[in-house]
């Protein structure tokens, strides 16, 4: 894995911070971007203050640090936003802002990644769904959406790279402890583990496990698939 170069998104705090530790430990470039500035301190990590969903500053990043690595051999669309609110009460800016981040802007960075991989005929693109997603939750109306949307893009763009070498998949978590649920109940969160086989939260090793997984160099036949964690069907 060392001299391998992989973008992540929202890499400022929580499991993308986490992600990008993880692959900086591993040998790994990473480019991470998030709307303020670095927080990680590393040789091998570089930073750009953007706003994933604006789609200049989105192509302007992935453009940028092909031009500057020669490659990008894994996109990990981690950024998101979350909102909690019954659907009759969920204003239609708030629905435009989550989709803005955790939709476009996913579409953006895997669009212009693409690009760069298929000259390369290789590559790995991981978006990040949510167990919100199969199990229904109430009061997830903008985010829960958001991600199936996110789940059609992963398998509708599996086939359309897979000729290139370049395969797409799909992380969904389940709860962690991040700044992502701060401002969801303790009692909510018990009742989505209780829905879990596993009944824990989960945590950033598990999800860089399985990330790392899908980027391996024998997952090259693994693609269109969403893998939720903790026991969660779909």
């Amino acid at each position: 894995m060392e001299d391998k170069v992989i973008i992540i998104t929202g890499t400022s705090r929580g499991i993308g911070k986490s992600l990008a530790g993880h692959f900086l430990s591993a040998g790994w470039t990473v480019a991470g971007c998030s709307r303020g500035p670095a927080t990680i301190e590393h040789a091998a990590y570089h930073h750009t203050v953007a706003d994933v969903g604006n789609e200049q500053q989105a192509a302007a990043m992935v453009r940028s640090t092909a031009e500057r690595f020669g490659r990008i051999d894994a996109l990990l669309n981690n950024a998101a936003i979350a909102s909690m609110n019954a659907a009759l009460l969920t204003p239609g800016k708030t629905m435009e802002s989550v989709y803005r981040t955790n939709t476009f802007g996913a579409f953006y960075f895997a669009r212009e990644a693409a690009k760069i991989m298929l000259r390369q005929h290789a590559g790995r693109i991981v978006f990040f769904t949510t167990v919100a997603r199969p199990m229904e939750l109430e009061g997830e109306i903008a985010y829960a959406s958001s991600k199936a949307a996110i789940e059609s893009i992963t398998r509708i763009l599996s086939r359309e790279l897979a000729a290139d070498g370049i395969t797409v998949n799909a992380v969904g978590p389940t709860p962690v402890d991040t700044d992502l649920i701060k401002g969801v109940s303790r009692e909510l969160i018990q009742a989505v583990i209780d829905r879990q086989s596993i009944k824990r939260m989960g945590t950033p090793d598990d999800i860089a496990n399985v990330v790392e997984f899908l980027l391996d160099e024998r997952s090259r036949f693994i693609t269109g698939q969403v893998i939720y964690l903790g026991g969660v069907g779909s």
